[in-house]
């Protein structure tokens, strides 16, 4: 793709004020597999569909713990993603070895943001390809927070990235009321109904391709941390049955109503 030589490097400016290769790195992060993000009073949810390269190879990875309290979703370039997670895996112990205590989530997502965008400043360096979904709980509650390839970070309250992410980020706009009050299972099954959203036809939710991530209280009102842990494989088995169960159950009754004759 020709630019007029304003794209080879990251820190020319085009006569409009854009800067190419951050454009080309946010286009990476929408090529991505999609990863989906929400957050209720208890708990916040990360959910993400694996892709494998060809069929002999293995699905990759696409959550990530970071600390006990925090962990992360990607979309992009994976081995970008390595980097960042490691360096905030390095500030967490950095911190808990220093003052004794967990890293603050704000200060952990500003670190990586200004990280990515030292990128955009330094000539020879280029911005990182992936964006981040971090999910995490401090003495406030839990809490999500976007990370682009510019070095933008900003808190959420529910997010999709990715690949076809739109069609989920319209079932999370929809159903936002619902989020706060949700449990642990029944926020898992929301974001499992919003990453179903962007499959094609010929896909489904499988034990092989979906991963969960989740992290929070163990109950309302109460410091009781439930680590952030990822689950796969026979883990997420009945999450994605009870999904598939409500849809099935929805259809049926569609067709109930459509079968209906006056007499």
């Amino acid at each position: 793709m020709f630019r007029n030589n304003y794209d080879n490097d990251s820190v020319t400016f085009s006569p409009q004020g854009r800067i190419f290769q951050v454009e080309y790195a946010a286009e990476a992060v929408k090529q991505g597999s999609v990863v989906v993000g929400l957050t209720s009073k208890t708990h916040a949810v990360l959910v993400a569909i694996k892709r494998n390269a060809e069929e002999l190879s293995s699905y990759q990875k696409k959550l990530f713990a970071v600390d006990e309290h925090v962990g992360l979703a990607i979309a992009g370039l994976t081995s970008d993603a390595r980097v960042l997670s490691n360096f905030m895996k390095q500030q967490c112990l950095s911190q808990r070895l220093t003052y004794d205590r967990a890293m603050p989530l704000d200060t952990l997502v500003s670190l990586i943001g200004d990280k990515a965008q030292l990128n955009t400043q330094h000539y020879g360096k280029r911005p990182y390809g992936v964006g981040l979904l971090v999910a995490g709980v401090d003495e406030t509650g839990p809490h999500l927070y976007e990370f682009q390839p510019s070095g933008l970070t900003q808190e959420m309250l529910a997010c999709a990235i990715g690949a076809r992410s739109q069609m989920a980020r319209t079932y999370l706009e929809k159903n936002l009321d619902r989020f706060e009050a949700c449990g642990r299972d029944e926020l898992i099954r929301h974001g499992l109904r919003a990453l179903k959203e962007t499959l094609v036809q010929d896909r489904e939710l499988t034990v092989e391709n979906t991963s969960v991530g989740v992290v929070g209280f163990r109950e309302p009102g109460k410091k009781a941390l439930e680590t952030f842990a990822v689950h796969d494989g026979a883990d997420v088995k009945d999450w994605i049955n009870s999904v598939a169960d409500d849809n099935e159950a929805a259809r049926e009754g569609a067709e109930g109503e459509g079968m209906q004759v006056d007499e």
